[in-house]
This record gives structure tokens, sequence and C-alpha cells, in this order.
């Protein structure tokens, strides 16, 4: 018997639960894909499977709903695999370790991956219910969304013919996104040489205990970001010594997640090594109280370390100069949309090598233009400032509003006819496949639902499970209702 085996919808959590047993990491989802495949066939469905690993799967109209226009349903397989640091499992090669307390479902020291297996678990619950009434469907499983959509962008559109789309990769029960931000991904490189060390003091300094969260869906809420940090600390090391070399420095996984650590290893001249330390308890002091309200866990410390090489003084300071100047976090608010961000930016990951510092950012903007002013910035700086170079990749279009939906209508229909309410639209700052998938097929009425989830692409994130019946019963009326 199953760890979910008891929830509600057991169709839906029996999926999500057979799901989650295999590795389904972005850049990892073959296996997963082909479980897809599997269940597929258990279904005795048509299906299709693509060299990306996409899976798209069709099932015929139920008894009335013959001459209904098809709709697809829509969701991803892959998942930002987060997870503590005392965490053993090898996510590449192990399924996750689900608990549940009968309100919420998590992940033993891990990310879940509600998002968006859920998604992908709720349609396969409608796809195994003969008796539920709705149009012909077209299940849409993409790979590779949380790095850049990749799935979405290689999708072959040409054998569906739904021009109604449900999104299922939300994650505020009740709130009906039409609307989301555009992004990509900017790779960046500053390069410095490493020099061998002689009589300097070595320190390993680290940045902890931050929150994090979801680039797209926390950026807003003032949480600190260990990359950004930690060139603050250093630069303000270096400014307070005179001096400062950068023998190692990392920080974060993903480019779409507010980097929770950041690690360091510097070299001071000797004489300077209880000036360093002093420096450091001192501001770790400074970040505690600035970050008390939204990240009261953060702690900045430093010990003795081992090093035999770091990047010279010169090139040491000339990375700090670029870090310290790159933006981080909300640049610009929407002012059609109160209180949502339009314009931002992530320095998710971060490694020191050999050869310089690579790290890599995610922009989003709802506003085209503005993505791309950001992305010069950031191309200014490191290139200006730092001779370094940038690279874009998983460039993906924002979702633009539309004015009239019949789908909008539908959905915000049956939400109020189940639960009484008026359902809330809203535009996310968060990156949906929808825009593409709209690229693709010129004419496409759209929105996105799901249930809810809290802190995702963290250890931290949990599911509710009372908001996937509800879910669940929304788009099966939602799919009644689409005649």
């Amino acid at each position: 018997m199953g760890i979910l085996s008891h929830l509600e919808p057991k169709s839906v959590f029996d999926y999500f639960e057979r799901l989650c047993a295999v590795p389904h990491g972005s850049g990892n989802t073959k296996i997963i894909s082909d479980l897809c495949v599997t269940m597929a066939k258990e279904l005795g469905l048509r299906y299709r499977q693509e060299d990306c690993n996409n899976v798209i799967i069709w099932k015929d109209a139920s008894p009335g709903y013959e001459n209904a226009a098809p709709v697809i349903l829509q969701g991803h397989m892959d998942m930002v695999c987060a997870q503590t640091e005392d965490c053993p499992k090898d996510m590449t090669r192990e399924g996750l370790d689900l608990v549940t307390d009968g309100r919420y479902v998590w992940a033993e020291k891990t990310s879940l991956g509600g998002d968006d297996c859920i998604a992908v678990a709720a349609a396969f619950a409608i796809l195994a219910d003969d008796s539920l009434p709705h149009p012909p469907l077209e299940v849409v499983i993409t790979v590779d969304e949380e790095t850049g959509m990749d799935g979405a962008v290689a999708l072959d559109c040409s054998d569906l013919k739904g021009h109604r789309l449900l999104n299922l990769d939300s994650e505020e029960e009740g709130v009906f996104t039409v609307s989301c931000a555009g992004g990509l991904r900017a790779d960046c490189f500053v390069p410095a040489a490493k020099e061998p060390l002689t009589d300097e003091a070595c320190f390993a300094v680290s940045i902890g205990g931050l929150k994090g969260g979801h680039s797209g869906a926390e950026i807003d809420k003032g949480r600190g970001s260990g990359n950004d940090l930690i060139s603050r600390v250093l630069y303000s090391a270096m400014e307070r010594l005179g001096t400062l070399r950068i023998a190692d420095l990392r920080g974060g996984q993903f480019d779409n997640v507010i980097c929770t650590r950041c690690d360091a290893v510097v070299a001071v001249p000797a004489g300077k090594a209880e000036d360093f330390a002093a420096f450091i308890r001192e501001f770790d002091g400074i970040l505690k109280n600035e970050y008390a309200a939204t990240d009261g866990g953060v702690t900045l410390t430093c010990a003795a370390a081992d090093a035999d090489a770091a990047y010279s003084a010169e090139d040491s300071s000339r990375l700090l100069h670029v870090l310290l100047t790159l933006p981080q976090g909300v640049e610009v608010m929407s002012a059609d949309f109160p209180g949502l961000v339009q314009t931002s930016l992530n320095l998710g990951v971060m490694t020191a090598c050999n050869d310089g510092l690579h790290f890599s950012f995610s922009i989003r903007s709802s506003v085209a233009t503005q993505k791309e002013l950001l992305l010069q910035r950031v191309r200014a700086i490191v290139e200006y400032t730092g001779g370094g170079t940038v690279s874009t990749r998983g460039d993906y279009p924002a979702w633009q509003y539309a004015r009239q939906s019949p789908l909008r209508d539908t959905v915000m229909a049956s939400y109020k006819q189940i639960t009484g309410q008026n359902g809330v639209i809203m535009a996310t700052h968060g990156g949906l496949e929808c825009g593409l998938l709209i690229n693709k097929m010129p004419g496409l009425d759209a929105v996105s639902l799901g249930p809810e989830l809290h802190d995702i692409h963290s250890p931290r994130e949990r599911l509710g499970v009372d908001s996937v019946k509800r879910m669940y019963a929304l788009v099966c009326e939602v799919l009644k209702n689409c005649r």
C-alpha cells in the first residue's frame, strides 16, 4: 500500500506517487517519459513520444461530446531537484521519499516536484476515468520546463487539433493565470587566472540559512540571495583590508532558484587574518539585522582553510567589482497588475573554475523590451567591466493577456458553480509554457490553474491535499462544460 493511497482523489494521488517513485529532474526525463508511455499503454490510448521525451496522449470524446472541439490538458514532467545540505539522496537515480500528514504532501529533505507532476497525475486520472463527460482530449506532457521550456520549444504541434488549453501549472487555488512573463537564461563568464599562494592566510567563508524560493514566485519577498550577498561581503572585506584573493566561489544549483547558500575560499595577508575574522563576525550581525524580517536564519561564518592557488589580487578585485555592480532581484513593478513584478533577474548559479568565474542569470519580464534592456545591462557590466562574455539560452516569449477568452469565461463560471465564489484573474511573473504554445498554435485560448503549493523548488515544498481534490473537481467540471 502506497504512502498516499488513503488520500482523495485516490486516482490522482496514486498516479502522483507512481510518478514520484522515479527520478525526473530537468535534463533527466527519459525514465519518467517512458513511465508516461507505459501508463498510456495500460489505458489503451493513442500516444506519441518525441525524441526530446515529450509525451502526447489522445482520448476520444465521451458520449454526447463527439462534436465538441478538443481540449488540451498540459503540464510538464520535470522538476527542480533541491535538497537539504544533509540529504544523502542521489536525485539523478532515486525517486522521492513522500510524506503526508493528511493535510499536506511533501518529500523528506528534498523538493516535491508538485510543480508540475501533480498536473501529469491529474491528467492521467482523467484519462483513466471513463465515467467523466468530456470533449476529445489531447494531453501534452513536456520536458525541461524548469530549465528553459525546452520541451515546449521542441514540441511538434502538427497533429494537435485543440484550440482550448488548460495548463495545470499554477500554484494558488482559485487564482487563474491568464498572462505571464517572458524570460531567458544568461550564461556569463569573466576570465581570471589562478596563481600560487605564498604566505597568505586562507579562510572558508559561508553564507547560509536563507529561505530561497522560486525566482518567479518569490523574487518580490525581499529574501537574500547567497550569490548576491557573498559579493557584497567580499567586496567590503577587500575595502577593509586593502586586498583579497579569491581561491574558490560557488553557490546555487539552478538559475530559477534564489540561492540559499554560497561558499567561498579567500586568501588575505597573514598579518590581517585576525582583522578578516573580526570583519566577518561584524558583517554577520549586519546581515542578521537587515534580513531579520525576511531571512531570520541567515548566517555568515568563516573558518581557517587550505588552498594552493587563488586568482590574483587584480583579477579578484575585477570579479568583485562585476558582481557588486550586477543587479539582483526586482527591477520594475507592473502598473497594470498592482503588486505584480514586471521585470527581474536572479543570479542563480555561480562557480569559480581555473579559467575564471562562470555564473548564470534567470531574466524575466512581461515586457519584451525590458527583458532585452536587462540583458543589455548584464552584458555591459560583464563585457566592459569584467572583460567577459555573455551567451543566452531558453529564450521564451511572454503570454499576453487576451481581452476575449471563452475558455476563461467557462473556467470562471465553473469555479463559481462549484464553490459559490468568484475566482481571481491574475498574471504571473513566473514563466509558463502557454506563451510558447500560443506562438506555435495561433488562436489558442489558454488558462492556467492548479492546487495550493508552497515553497516550490525548495526542500520546504508542500502540496495541499484538499486543494488537489478541489482542483481536480474543477478541471472535471470545466471539461463537462466544454461542449
